[in-house]
């Protein structure tokens, strides 16, 4: 008898579980709604940030945000060098996968972060507003 099957099972359950869990430590990762909420707040000081190629923010992204694509190789210092540390970054991708990695850099150098977790395409589809 092999036990195989059950430990693939296993060693994938355990990397999905804790694999989630350390891609968000240090920031907050909301919905739609309440991303929109943060981002709206006139009392905080927010700067919203897209981390999509340029063409990507071309074809439509949230009003005021800064784009600073996370694939560059210059993302780091172009975004410590750009955005404010006395700021929350809210900081948003096409689909939450990249604003995750963005987020992490981010926090790594000292940042406070709150990342859109569907990204862009969950952000259209709450009918939250754009600029195109």
């Amino acid at each position: 008898m092999t036990f195989k099957p059950l430990i693939m099972s296993l060693m994938t359950m355990l990397c999905s579980l804790f694999g989630c869990t350390a891609q968000t430590i240090g920031f907050r990762s909301v919905e739609a709604e309440e991303f929109g909420r943060i981002i709206a707040d006139t009392t905080q000081a927010v700067t919203r940030l897209d981390v999509r190629t340029a063409a990507e923010y071309a074809e439509g992204h949230i009003a005021n945000a800064v784009n600073i694509d996370v694939l560059d190789g210059n993302f780091e210092s172009r975004a410590t060098g750009k955005l404010p540390k006395d700021k929350t970054v809210a900081v948003y991708c096409r689909s939450g996968k990249r604003s995750k990695k963005a987020a992490a850099i981010l926090v790594r150098n000292g940042y406070s972060v709150v990342e859109l977790n569907s990204g862009y395409m969950g952000w259209t589809k709450a009918g939250m507003p754009t600029d195109r």
